[in-house]
Formats: C-alpha cells, structure tokens, sequence
C-alpha cells in the first residue's frame, strides 16, 4: 500500500491527474495496489508516471481517444482563452459545474475541472505518482 498526499485539483498534471479523473469517474482502486484502477466493466488498468510520459495505460489528461470519450459523456467542454499565460490558455468542465478549471491544453482544463466538479478542490492522491 501507499500514501495517499492531498494535492489541489489545479496544481494535477500527468499521471496524478489521470489517476483523480478514474476515481471522479467511479473506477475503484486496487486495494493491494492504488495505482491500479478498476473500470466499472471490470477491466483493470495501471497508472503510472512512466505511463503518462511513455503513452501507455490510462491517461484521459493527455489522450482525445480517453478524454475526449469524457468530455463526450458528461457533455463537457474545453475552450481556449487568448492573452493568458501557456499553463493557463484552456479552460473546461463538465455540464454543471459551477467552475471551471484552467490548464495548458483543452484535456488538462477539461480534467481538472471534471475531478473538481465530482470530489472538491482538493483530493487525495497516491504519494508515488507525484513526481
């Protein structure tokens, strides 16, 4: 088992943040290992900083193909703001979400705000994922 650390949900990046946007999502944690997840179909899946960094395992901050289907599904959104600062150029969330969050890309904002929409502005993330 590890240590759980609360992190703010707008300081998630990377594979913390993939692993927040899971347990928004409902997956359950692995009770031998937290940095697997359970899908609700069943289907484990690993997050992890070299996944994140490498392309591999889940990781819906970084790829259309799993975040995109989160945006999709809770009829979200992401739009570009002109004249901020990179790391905080995008916005997002999901329908009825009172607040967005910001980020450097559109997944990222999108994210972030999903995870503070579902479980607050901080949350308690595995120690070995920050990196």
């Amino acid at each position: 088992m590890t240590d759980l650390i609360s992190v703010r949900v707008s300081n998630l990046v990377g594979a913390p943040l993939d692993w927040a946007v899971a347990i928004a999502a409902g997956w359950t944690i692995d009770p031998e290992c937290r940095t697997t997840v359970w899908h609700p179909d069943g289907a484990p899946c690993s997050i992890s900083i070299r996944g994140a960094a490498l392309g591999f395992g889940y990781r819906p901050s970084t790829c259309w193909a799993q975040g995109g289907q989160l945006i999709d599904r809770h009829r979200g959104s992401a739009q570009h703001c002109p004249g901020l600062a990179d790391d905080v150029c995008y916005s997002g969330g999901p329908e009825g979400a009172g607040v967005w969050c910001y980020g450097p890309t559109a997944l990222i904002a999108f994210c972030r705000g999903f995870v503070r929409y579902k479980l607050g502005e901080f949350v308690q993330v595995p120690k070995e994922l920050i990196g």
